[in-house]
């Protein structure tokens, strides 16, 4: 069996946060922002293992004491930042074992302080958090929000945040191309090389754009108001989209997503809503809503996506201040790691 990157719906044995504290970039909005992830623990908690890496312990263990603690495991682990699907260990399957690679993390190309953030997975490791004996240092800057999988040798990503020069200034496209397909077993790499969100720090991270569903649906965000900002660049977006097909030369199924009504931060700038960063775990899939009229019509479509999955709507306006939203603020680990 060759080596992949599973795909997210498969089996799951936990969900990772990192949890928000006051001596971070949250400290204007920790009354606001903790709440959210209380409700995002308890919506993982009801499927699978939630793991919270906490900087102190006893107070965020208050905050979750209503979650069953067969269902909860706390490590207590300094942290910068709470965006987990960027500084969490990326899970890969060969020959039936599972191998944890850790990337570099540096910020989303040095744009903020990652020194914390990135040692979790080691200190993880040496805790013996991981059942896997594996945890594979990789010399690349790359962070989990900027790569979907199908599970089946598919990659799909963006160039904005790959190529960005401070990521990986040394590599190239074709560089990128053989990494992953060493890295991921990558047989097929699909580029957009169009799309951003106002407000978005990580360069176009694809989880806020474009999303694999299934090995043959692909949800994405559309851009209707043509005097928004985004128009042409969702537009161009949707195009690229429109010309990828998978291993076997076949289109894939695209679903729209609506744009949520613009979001701005207490100082009138716009920042990134998005339903595309939804996250599936067992069972249940947990989607970003912000406030807006397009929440209830963004939960049904996700719904008709995944008819075998509970769709839950949380709020994620707080996590959009700080320019993140709910898939990246975690980081799930398949059956057989936790």
């Amino acid at each position: 069996m060759k080596r992949r990157l599973p795909a997210e719906w498969e089996k799951q044995s936990a969900v990772q946060l990192t949890f928000p504290h006051k001596n971070s970039d949250w400290a204007p909005y920790i009354e606001q922002v903790i709440p959210c992830f209380i409700a995002i623990a308890e919506s993982i908690s009801q499927f699978q293992k939630v793991l919270i890496v906490c900087d102190n312990l006893s107070e965020v263990k208050s905050y979750l004491q209503h979650i069953p603690e067969e269902q909860i495991l706390f490590v207590e682990i300094p942290s910068n930042d709470t965006w987990a699907r960027d500084h969490g260990a990326i899970t890969i399957e060969e020959d039936g074992d599972l191998t944890l690679l850790d990337f570099i993390f540096n910020g989303w190309g040095l744009k903020f302080a990652a020194d914390k953030d990135n040692l979790i997975n080691y200190q993880l490791f040496e805790k013996e958090i991981f059942k896997t004996n594996a945890l594979f240092k990789v010399g690349m800057v790359l962070e989990g929000g900027g790569i979907e999988s199908d599970g089946k040798g598919i990659i799909m990503t963006t160039s904005a945040c790959q190529l960005s020069p401070n990521r990986n200034p040394h590599l190239n496209t074709d560089d990128i191309e053989e990494n992953f397909k060493e890295l991921f077993g990558a047989e097929k790499v699909l580029w957009l090389n169009h799309g951003y969100l106002a407000g978005d720090d990580t360069d176009s991270h694809i989880d806020t754009l474009a999303r694999f569903c299934n090995e043959q649906t692909i949800a994405y965000v559309k851009c209707k108001d043509e005097k928004d900002e985004h128009f042409e660049e969702l537009k161009a977006m949707e195009d690229e989209l429109k010309s990828f097909t998978n291993l076997n030369n076949i289109p894939y199924q695209l679903v729209e997503l609506p744009m949520p009504d613009a979001c701005y931060d207490e100082e009138g700038k716009r920042i990134p809503a998005t339903y595309a960063n939804f996250t599936i775990i067992n069972e249940a899939v947990l989607v970003p809503i912000y406030g807006v009229q397009q929440d209830e019509e963004a939960l049904s479509i996700i719904q008709t996506i995944f008819p075998d999955r509970k769709v839950i709507g949380i709020n994620c306006f707080p996590l959009i201040l700080q320019h993140g939203s709910l898939h990246c603020v975690t980081m799930q680990y398949p059956e057989g790691v936790i």
